[in-house]
């Protein structure tokens, strides 16, 4: 059921439509002139659902790490590493959007006493080590078996990192945290939900096709191993 959903090629084609429209339309529609944020609050396309597919991917990889303990199907292994791997890119990608947001507002790339920043690099250490752990393994089994236990600790250290520990945080830069209003209290309006919602589904669907195409390179290459 799964492996048909890769082939199929409806949520690829609503993929690059909403990724048009959001890269389009997105710096295109009109804002709310809000002080500092100004023109960078149309980051918001971008940065954010980066997030939003970092997690989504990487509860995939968890699923699949779940399933691969309990079934012990290699062919679950490769799906649960392999949106690791586009999940850490995605993160990635937030960081990297997070510190030029940061520069214009801020006026720092990286400002080292704020809460929100450095957690957000701690969880993607954490996933760093799930693949220095999987590089450290021969046997394939091996691998398998202590990465999808690893998985299990590193969606659970992720998720603190990112929704717990700044929520706790007393004193914060990051709007929605540390007492500052986030941006549904701002007044958004209807243009950028427009833009907003829209985006995320589509960073969420090129995360899932780049980990398609991965997994479809992988069972491939698997395939050819087996035959040599």
């Amino acid at each position: 059921m799964f492996e048909k959903i890769l082939y199929q090629s409806w949520w690829k084609v609503l993929t690059i439509l909403l990724l048009s429209f959001t890269c389009v339309y997105g710096f295109w529609v009109k804002i709310p002139l809000l002080p500092i944020l100004e023109e960078s609050i149309r980051n918001l396309f971008f940065h954010v659902p980066m997030w939003f597919s970092m997690m989504f991917l990487m509860l995939m990889s968890l699923i699949f790490s779940l399933k691969y303990l309990v079934s012990f199907d290699s062919k679950s292994d490769v799906y649960a590493s392999n949106f690791a791997v586009v999940g850490f890119l995605m993160g990635c990608l937030g960081i990297l959007t997070g510190m030029v947001w940061a520069k214009v507002t801020w006026g720092a790339w990286w400002v080292f006493a704020e809460v929100k920043l450095n957690a957000a690099a701690a969880a993607l250490l954490v996933y760093s080590a799930y693949f220095i752990l999987r590089s450290s393994f021969v046997d394939a089994e091996l691998k398998a078996k202590f990465s999808a236990v690893y998985s299990i600790f590193a969606f659970v250290m992720f998720m603190v990192f990112i929704n717990v520990i700044p929520r706790l945080a007393t004193s914060s830069l990051h709007p929605g945290n540390g007492g500052n209003p986030g941006f549904n209290s701002y007044d958004l309006d209807n243009h950028l939900r427009l833009v907003f919602y829209p985006a995320i589904l589509g960073w969420i669907g090129i995360g899932f096709w780049l980990s398609s195409q991965l997994i479809r390179i992988n069972l491939i290459k698997r395939k050819i191993d087996d035959i040599d």
